[in-house]
Parts: C-alpha cells; sequence; structure tokens
C-alpha cells in the first residue's frame, strides 16, 4: 500500500509518500480500506520528530481515518467486511489501509459522507473527553475554549453550547470571530487586541497554548473552576499560582489521548457513540471543514495548518 512515511525529521517537504508493506489486522482488530483521513497537530509535532507514536502503533502519522472494512480479525464481532466506519488511531492514518482496535470504531452518522466522517473521532474524542468526562461541564457554566475556530474549538462551541453553557473562544481574526459566532459561541475575543481574562471568569477552560497561557488562565478561572490544557503551543514550562488555585479552590489537568491505554480509548470512543453520535445524525451537530486535499498534497496541508489560518479541520483523501 502507500503511505506517507518521515525518512527524517524537519518541515513539511520531508513527509514522502511511498510504497510499504499492507496492515495485518491482528485478534480484536478490523482491516479499514482509508478513504480519508485529517490533519492534527499532532501529526506536526511526529514530523518534527516530538511526538513519536506509542509502542505497537503505526509508525506513519494520522490520528484518525474513515472507510470501509476490508478484514475481520479474530474474534470480532458486530462488525461486517463492507461496513463503512470512522476511527480513532494511535498512528496509521496517512495510508491505504491500517488495523484498528475494534474498540475503537465509530460508524459513519446518517447524512455524512465519509469525507465528513474523516474530521470526527479525534475532535469529538478529545472534547468529550476532556470537558465533558473530566471537567465535567454542567449546563449554565461558562466554557472558555482557546483556539475555537480550529477544529477541536468548533467542535467544543457546537457540544458546548448544545450542553446549555455559555461558550466563549479566543480567535485571530474578525473572519474567526464571525464564524465562531456562527457556530454558537457566545463571544469571540480577538486576543491580538483583547485580554480573555477581561472576559472571565469561567467555570471550564480548555487550552491548546499551555505555559504561554497558564497564568492567565488561572486568574480566569471562576471559584472551583477546571483547566484543562490539551497542547504545548505556547510552550511546556511555565508558572503555577498555587495560591491562586487554592483561593479559588480551582484544579488544573493536564491531559493526552494518543498514548493513553486501549481500555481507555474504548471507553472514550462508547461514550462519544452515545452522547456525541445521536447529535449529529440529527444535524444539531456538524464537522466544520476548512478544504479536502489529496494525500499527495500532505506538505501543503501541513503548512497550511502551521499557518493558522484554516477554520475546521483539513481532510486528506486518500482513495
Amino acid at each position: 500500500m502507500k503511505a506517507v512515511t518521515l525518512p527524517s525529521y524537519g518541515g513539511p517537504e520531508v513527509l514522502t509518500l511511498a510504497e510499504v508493506p499492507d496492515p495485518v489486522p491482528g485478534p480484536g482488530e478490523v482491516l479499514v480500506d482509508v478513504v480519508a483521513t485529517a490533519v492534527n497537530r499532532a501529526d506536526v509535532l511526529q514530523r518534527q520528530g516530538f511526538y513519536n507514536p506509542p509502542p505497537g502503533a503505526p509508525p506513519y502519522p494520522g490520528l484518525e481515518c474513515s472507510g470501509t472494512i476490508r478484514a475481520l480479525g479474530e474474534g470480532v464481532a458486530g462488525w461486517a467486511v463492507g461496513d463503512q466506519v470512522c476511527a480513532l488511531l494511535a498512528g496509521g492514518g496517512y495510508a491505504e489501509k491500517v488495523a484498528v482496535p475494534v474498540g475503537q470504531l465509530l460508524p459513519v452518522p446518517n447524512g455524512l459522507s465519509l469525507l465528513e466522517a474523516a474530521a470526527l473521532p479525534e475532535v469529538t474524542c478529545t472534547v468529550w473527553s476532556n470537558v465533558f468526562q473530566l471537567a465535567a461541564l454542567a449546563p449554565g457554566e461558562r466554557l472558555l475554549v482557546h483556539g475555537g475556530t480550529s477544529g477541536i474549538g468548533t467542535m467544543a462551541i457546537q457540544l458546548g453550547a448544545r450542553h446549555g453553557a455559555t461558550v466563549v473562544v479566543t480567535v485571530g481574526s474578525p473572519e474567526k470571530a464571525a464564524r465562531a459566532l456562527e457556530l454558537g459561541a457566545s463571544k469571540a475575543v480577538l486576543y491580538k487586541e483583547q485580554d480573555f481574562v477581561e472576559a472571565g471568569p469561567f467555570d471550564v477552560i480548555l487550552d491548546n497554548m499551555g505555559a504561554a497561557y497558564l497564568p492567565r488562565n488561572v486568574q480566569a478561572l471562576a471559584t472551583n473552576g477546571r483547566l484543562v490544557a490539551i497542547g504545548m503551543q505556547g510552550g511546556t514550562k511555565g508558572e503555577l499560582d498555587l495560591g491562586a488555585l487554592l483561593t479559588k479552590r480551582a484544579a488544573v489537568h493536564a491531559t493526552s489521548l494518543r498514548a493513553r491505554p486501549l481500555a481507555e480509548k474504548v471507553e472514550i470512543v462508547a461514550a462519544v457513540l452515545a452522547g456525541v453520535w445521536p447529535a449529529i445524525a440529527v444535524g444539531e451537530v456538524k464537522p466544520v471543514i476548512d478544504r479536502v486535499l489529496p494525500l499527495g498534497q500532505v506538505a501543503e496541508a501541513h503548512r497550511l495548518l502551521e499557518q493558522s489560518s484554516h477554520i475546521g479541520k483539513i481532510v486528506l483523501q486518500v482513495t
């Protein structure tokens, strides 16, 4: 099969489409013919040499995919060859085929194409596990989402607003602010011109920046607030004011999805199927896709992601 390989680490130009051996599904896995995948920040970090796949995962980038089941591994029940699926992956989405643990499969939601479904697994699992399971966002609370028009941001806006929370986002341009408001945000803070702390306090903050925003995130938390850090775009080491946390009885969580044990991923996928898929099926929540590019233009897709001019997900069509 063809897959995007990394002969070396570096800029987007190191991404190389090459012939590699076909994967073989093991017990409890299915083999998926990949139709599409999507680009995530973790893929960029892997390309740069900062985020290697966990042990046993394919070496190729790609944390999600959509496609059709080609073969079933030993012991797989409840799925059939030919079923259309999307999947959360530990790696390997930038390829024509991928072996997936059966518990990480999701059916393609009614009314969505396979291209659209490729944009769902990573963002829905990330938002649901962090905002709703870990931070326990409640109706009536205030949610701040940094990077409000990223793939994760656009999903967090929709799910937060649907849940009855007031959603505030940070964005980099008036165009992005307008799109965030269309998706259900109550306010969009232009971070180059305004301080998001002034829009607080917030019960839950979903943060992709890390160190650069840590002091102000803590400042912006409400009493009993929960800060969830899921990215390090602004660095890894920052100063944490424990006094402020104690006064507010607040909490700081730092999580990642890719390296979690299989059992945890299976639980998250099942929760997403129960909590998010019905809303997608009736059109209350939708994937937001900036553009679709062929897999051969993967380097351009990475450049676009790093420029941060996109709104929603960048999807790669594989077949």
